[in-house]
């Protein structure tokens, strides 16, 4: 899983469907939900990680208050977003559905 910055962001979401995960290493639902996001990426979707510590200006711009967030892209637009854990089957249905 690919950790993203402010300065690659908007070239990696631009086109088809990314997993964008907000998370920090202190953080222990994100560090739960991790490898079920490394399992997944690539797999059944294209998944990044924006540490909020690192790219404070990144998380503020989506309104991140919580983490883990998970925000769904769709061609450079949102199409939904999740705060907190989720196992793996919620997550594969969150994303389908």
């Amino acid at each position: 899983m690919e950790q993203i910055s402010k300065e690659s962001f908007n070239e990696i979401v631009k086109s088809g469907r990314v997993l964008v995960d907000f998370n920090a290493k202190w953080c222990g639902p994100c560090n739960m939900l991790r490898p079920i996001l490394e399992e997944i990426d690539g797999d059944i979707i294209k998944v990044v990680s924006v540490d909020v510590d690192s790219n404070e200006d990144l998380a503020r711009e989506f309104a991140v208050m919580s983490i883990p967030t998970l925000i769904l892209f769709e061609d450079g637009n949102i199409k939904k977003q999740n705060v907190g854990f989720m196992n793996k089957d919620d997550l594969i249905n969150w994303l389908n559905n």
